[in-house]
């Protein structure tokens, strides 16, 4: 446990706690991991880290692997799971969609970075 819990990095409120592994912001709502953003990751301040279903950092041209079976509007099948997926791209996505892809079978679409592993 932290004896002074650090002040939110988003809107610099003093009066944080702790709340299981994570610290949190009562007035912005922030949650943050605060070993994680004492070590850093050695990536730019600001830049987005995206991780797959088990926790490995995913980049631009990465292959992933579908962890489960996806349903896809318009099309009677739908992605099954251990569908590999090459070339993917890192984007900012709607609704969590942070994968931009080329899957055989079905085209370009997006995934959300929870339901791939790096493969």
């Amino acid at each position: 446990m932290i004896e002074k819990p650090p002040p939110c990095p988003k809107c610099s409120c003093e009066y944080t706690y702790e709340m299981n592994a994570l610290v949190v912001c009562p007035e912005c709502a922030h949650e943050w991991d605060p070993v994680q953003s004492d070590t850093g990751t050695g990536s730019v301040p600001g830049e987005r880290v995206v991780k797959d279903a088990v926790g490995n950092v995913l980049q631009d041209g990465d292959t992933v692997v579908v962890v489960k079976a996806l349903k896809v509007k318009g099309s009677p099948s739908g992605i099954k799971a251990g569908t590999k997926v090459r070339g993917i791209r890192l984007v900012d996505g709607v609704d969590g969609h942070d994968i931009d892809c080329k899957v055989d079978g079905f085209g370009a679409m997006q995934l959300k970075s929870s339901v791939v592993k790096k493969g």
